[in-house]
């Protein structure tokens, strides 16, 4: 509608004369839009349209990620070293870890987990999740294997048990010194190193060591932490059972308190093979009394060196060893020994067990297949006697054959009676008394009769 106020005509001529139009009115100068603020514009709409692409992707790579996976049981997995995101996602892919490795990198990536992957061995329950595989991956928490070294072996059968565990790398350039080892359980990932293992058996004897010898009673005859180490190896070496070792430390501390020799069969062992640990065949007569630096049926009191890696448990008998006036033990036929404190009754405990020897050699008793010590003591005569119709008093030798302190003495007119040979009792033949299940010599109802004279 035009506002412009009408003028009146002056006469009718000038009314029929066309009014003239009004000016135009001022024409508005339009700014420039700047082409930086197009640009802009035009970014950040396709940040929007970005921002809502990705996060539609990110809620469904975090749905698939937290998904359950494909694996339908368990399975190990090994990362191998220096491998890159890409190859880990692959790897589990192939191993039907994963479906989606593309999903898998992304939740990497954004979850930060990406830098923190590690190799090793892991075990991945059935149906886990990719998220769940990148949170145990990342964590290092590989598989845990374990191997248990038993008490009583030397450092040399430790080392070819290590060098025959396949999960275990890299050689061993020396054999550890002999009771320098602590025997246990040791748990290790994949690809651990067997000299790591010693270290670590290493550092565990020394702890423990320190903490027994700082319990020891004043009156015990041993002088140094090394020396409670020999005499442990040898308790160990003459009995398994757990409630027989103060017991049995008990007697060869009174042995050592009145400078008798200890007269123990494995120290014989130990001084004709060493690190090897066992003969493989029954110790023969002339052994018995062979001169070596360990055979304490020659030396007096402790031999130079341990003759085994004793345990925790051998260790704390000797400082809290029996408080006895046993002398001497010989096998029960149970697995376990009897004790004596004197040489008479010593006698007849070997004349029991004599008995239970030749019974189960009239019962063709054989050795088990798997025993260390495979060969059985052929029977027959043997040119010695532990039980001889008179003994010398005088004498302190002992009864090699029989695991622990025995007499020997000569029969009256140097004629030498008959026995089973002797063996090495310690290593597991069918008639190590550590084995012996048929007899027991302290309850009279299971111990065959004695034969007279």
């Amino acid at each position: 509608m035009n506002d412009t106020p009408r003028v009146a005509p002056k006469s009718p001529s000038e009314a029929l004369k066309p009014v003239a139009p009004p000016a135009p009115p001022p024409k508005v100068r339009r700014r420039r839009r700047s082409p930086f603020l197009a640009m802009l514009s035009g970014l950040f709409t396709l940040l929007l349209v970005a921002a809502g692409v990705v996060g539609a992707g990110i809620a469904v790579v975090s749905n698939q990620s937290k998904a359950p996976g494909p694996l339908t049981s368990d399975r190990a997995v090994i990362i191998p070293k220096e491998s890159g995101l890409t190859e880990i996602a692959e790897l589990l892919e192939r191993e039907g870890l994963i479906e989606h490795p593309l999903s898998f990198r992304i939740a990497a990536v954004v979850g930060g987990d990406w830098h923190k992957l590690k190799a090793g061995e892991y075990l991945f329950k059935a149906r886990v999740s990719p998220q769940e595989i990148l949170d145990i991956i990342s964590s290092g928490k590989v598989v845990e294997h374990s191997i248990t070294i038993p008490e009583g072996l030397t450092s040399e059968q430790v080392v070819e048990r290590l060098r025959n565990n396949d999960l275990l790398t890299g050689d061993i350039a020396q054999v550890p010194k002999e009771g320098s080892i602590l025997p246990d359980t040791y748990r290790f990932p994949r690809g651990f190193s067997r000299k790591g293992i010693l270290d670590q058996m290493a550092r565990s004897q020394s702890a423990v060591l320190k903490s027994i010898w700082a319990r020891k009673p004043a009156d015990l005859p041993i002088k140094t932490p090394e020396e409670l180490v020999v005499l442990a190896s040898i308790v160990e070496k003459e009995t398994g059972r757990a409630d027989e070792r103060p017991r049995v430390a008990g007697v060869f501390i009174n042995r050592l308190n009145q400078k008798m020799k200890l007269q123990s069969d494995p120290t014989i062992v130990y001084g004709l093979v060493g690190g090897k640990g066992t003969l493989g065949r029954p110790i023969q007569r002339n052994e018995i009394t062979q001169a070596t630096p360990y055979n304490t049926y020659v030396i007096a009191g402790l031999p130079p060196g341990p003759i085994a890696n004793p345990g925790r448990a051998a260790m704390e008998a000797v400082v809290n060893h029996s408080r006895t006036k046993d002398l001497y033990f010989v096998a029960d036929g149970t697995g376990g020994h009897v004790f004596a404190e004197t040489l008479d009754q010593h006698n007849r405990n070997v004349g029991r067990w004599r008995q239970i020897e030749t019974t189960r050699t009239q019962q063709g008793g054989k050795p088990p297949a798997d025993s260390i010590d495979k060969v059985e003591p052929p029977a027959g005569p043997d040119n010695r006697t532990e039980v001889p119709a008179t003994t010398q008093p005088a004498s302190d030798a002992g009864a090699p054959g029989v695991a622990g302190p025995a007499p020997v003495a000569q029969p009256a007119g140097g004629v030498a009676g008959t026995r089973a040979r002797a063996f090495d009792a310690s290593e597991g033949t069918a008639r190590d008394p550590l084995l012996n299940k048929t007899f027991d010599l302290n309850s009279p109802k299971q111990v065959p009769p004695l034969k007279g004279p």
